[in-house]
């Protein structure tokens, strides 16, 4: 259903491509000028969201390619490094990992939006359907992606899911085996993945080729529900509805930048900063918050293959929906029933989202088994029943007729009710598990908020407990000396880092002999680690592993109750790492409360899960003493190394926030002039 188009190119060369080759004839006819339908709304520019963040996603995803080790001892070492060490390695990372979310969250809109308006009605089910089949591969894309740093939650998620399989009779366990590459999650199972992970994007690609030539095919469907008649119903694509998605896009971008550039962790787990370990299990695996409805269905059923079949199922019903749901209308504005039942359908996909964050016990085993009820029989009881006895509302005569509804608006504030309801009882559920457990004090930190940055100061007698307290257990190992004196460091010159790295012995070699020696350390070398290896730090520390603390303040977390989580977003707090640090260096205590009972070689911390430490209390009062002349005492103490230890995990913020007050500052303009071009290029089609 393109457009007739009249491209005619003037230009020699451009003539004698076009004879050969009319691509740019097809060009003008599937994106200028086709028909678009005249009353579309700001759902519909989430395809060309949607269009734009599989872009990025590839861009990004190819250049990181070029800096990634797929090797299991070397893979989260590699992250770190495109982070630390790439030119703008950070903003590629922050990019590609929060705009997989943004893909997902845009695809969200973008199917319910369907829903609501009968998009996968006839004539477009091959349309619907190619959908799913895009939606299918991302969470598969997704899902091998999330491995792929390594962490803590990545190998263990990879664990989890892959073990699904063998759920499968009679060749579970072989797809598990090879899935793995082995008996267990390993490096064969990383490199699978990357090489999946790496490929399916361009499958993504073809199949949204598909998705647009059969949408090309079938024509837009509109929020009326009603197919172009007359000219009067539609408008060229370019510019009325390129206008309109770049709009729509910038709003969308500013929204993305957020997470970008001032929140770069808010949708990640804190376990994912530590290297992937096969003998510590995580105390509790979930996946990415987009596959978190599937998750709890899958949850939900206490045998495991049908609790795999339900959770595939629960996708694979969405193929179905042109044949389930027959009713003649399309548009859910125009049945009052199914406006209803569709945005109640709306809260249990978010409440099955909140409930596959939980662990599988008690209350929220019941609410996951009545949800899940709920979602299925939406699809297989309410819908085909819906069509049989439903009275829909007259339906425009055209596009042109079309007046959108306004008592679309008092549904909207039911939702947005229920919504906040929703959002109380999370957070009063995490208040009582919070409650169990001593919450850290929020301190104040000069590098907090969209404008934060390091004190200096605080930063240097951070090094200096750290060099005069922490380095005999705890290593350093993804700073090097010379990132002391990058711009954005604790403030040193080239040849106080030189002279502070000549104080370490750096074991190196072999020489001509075959010996490995020790020399004085250089600026590029990493801080050493006490210990040669592991082995040597759990016998030199009653069994227990110091931690390296390069990324402690990003591994480190804990769950803020009601309402204060609401508001994080909002305010950017991302301070939960550096809060939890301080108040552990503090916690400590002569002697346990009544009735806490500590073994034998563990120290009692009231702010560390399960109060049992194997750390001893690390400083007091007078131990470290300042050349500025601040205060020798455990708050300041505890205030400098954590200020220390945040610079040492994220040594480019400062320049992330720079660059994102002038990205947001770009954006919004560029948003403020899209619109009022809008307004002059749709002042005609209105």
């Amino acid at each position: 259903m393109s457009g007739p188009s009249d491209y005619q190119p003037t230009h020699p060369a451009l003539k004698w491509i076009e004879r050969r080759l009319p691509i740019m004839g097809l060009v003008h006819s599937s994106f200028v000028a086709y028909p678009t339908p005249r009353n579309l709304n700001y759902w519909w520019t989430f395809g060309a969201i949607l269009s734009l963040m599989l872009g990025v996603q590839i861009l990004t995803g190819v250049i990181l390619a070029m800096h990634y080790t797929p090797n299991a001892d070397l893979a989260f070492k590699s992250v770190e490094s495109i982070v630390r060490d790439v030119n703008y390695g950070w903003l590629l990372r922050n990019m590609h990992a929060s705009g997989a979310s943004m893909f997902f969250l845009a695809v969200y809109v973008h199917m319910f939006r369907g829903l609501y308006y009968g998009s996968y009605k006839e004539p477009r089910e091959i349309l619907w359907i190619l959908g799913v089949i895009i939606y299918l591969l991302m969470m598969a894309t997704g899902f091998m992606g999330y491995v792929l740093p390594w962490g803590q939650m990545s190998f263990w998620g990879a664990t989890v899911i892959t073990n699904l399989f063998s759920a499968v009779p009679y060749v579970g366990d072989s797809i598990v085996t090879l899935l793995w590459g082995g008996y267990s999650v390993g490096n064969p199972t990383l490199n699978r993945f990357f090489s999946l992970h790496y490929l399916l994007p361009f499958v993504i690609a073809g199949v949204v080729v598909l998705h647009v030539w059969a949408l090309h095919v079938a024509g837009q469907n509109n929020p009326a529900g009603v197919e172009a008649k007359t000219e009067k119903d539609t408008v060229p694509f370019t510019p009325y509805a390129t206008i309109k998605d770049a709009f729509g896009i910038s709003c969308f971008l500013i929204f993305f930048a957020w997470f970008i550039f001032y929140m770069p962790n808010y949708l990640g787990d804190a376990d994912n900063y530590i290297p992937a370990n096969p003998g510590v299990t995580p105390a509790h695996i979930v996946p990415e918050w987009y596959y978190l409805p599937f998750y709890a269905i899958l949850r939900s059923i206490p045998n495991k293959l049908a609790g795999v079949i339900a959770m595939f199922s629960a996708i694979i019903v969405l193929a179905f929906l042109p044949w389930l749901d027959s009713a003649k209308t399309r548009s859910s504005k125009y049945r009052p029933l199914a406006k209803q039942f569709f945005w109640i359908f709306v809260i249990v996909c978010i409440l099955l989202g909140y409930l596959g964050a939980q662990p599988p016990e008690g209350i929220y085993v019941i609410a996951g088994r009545i949800l899940t009820f709920c979602y299925f029989a939406y699809f297989l009881v309410l819908l085909p029943l819906l069509s049989r006895i439903e009275k829909p509302r007259p339906v425009p005569n055209s596009i042109a007729d079309d007046v959108l509804a306004k008592s679309g608006k008092a549904v909207a504030s039911v939702v947005v009710m229920l919504a906040l309801a929703g959002a109380m009882f999370a957070g009063s559920a995490q208040t009582a598990r919070a409650d169990e457990q001593p919450v850290p004090p929020s301190e104040k930190w000069s590098f907090a908020g969209p404008f934060g940055k390091f004190d200096r100061g605080s930063l240097q007698r951070g090094l200096k407990i750290y060099k005069e307290v922490c380095s005999s257990c705890h290593g350093l190992s993804y700073i090097a000396f010379r990132n002391l004196a990058d711009a954005d460091g604790p403030g040193y010159s080239t040849a106080q880092v030189a002279a502070l790295a000549a104080e370490y012995k750096i074991k190196d070699g072999p020489n001509d002999q075959g010996d490995m020696f020790d020399r004085p350390g250089r600026a590029a070398d990493y801080f050493p680690s006490p210990f040669p290896n592991d082995q040597a730090a759990r016998a030199a520390n009653g069994g227990g592993l110091p931690p390296d603390l390069s990324l402690i303040t990003k591994a480190r977390s804990y769950e803020r109750g009601f309402p204060q989580f609401v508001f994080d977003f909002i305010t950017q707090f991302q301070e939960q790492g550096p809060n939890y640090v301080s108040a552990i260096l503090q916690g400590f205590e002569d002697k346990p409360p009544a009735g806490v009972t500590i073994p034998e070689g563990a120290y009692y911390n009231k702010y560390f899960p399960g109060h049992a430490i194997k750390m001893p209390k690390p400083l007091n009062d007078g131990q470290v003493t300042f050349d500025d002349g601040a205060p020798a005492t455990l708050p300041q103490y505890a205030h400098d190394i954590t200020t220390f230890l945040m610079w040492a995990a994220e040594p480019h913020m400062e320049a992330r926030k720079r660059l994102g007050l002038q990205v947001f500052v770009f954006l919004i303009i560029f948003a403020g002039l899209m619109y009022f071009t809008k307004k002059k290029v749709w002042a005609d089609a209105h």
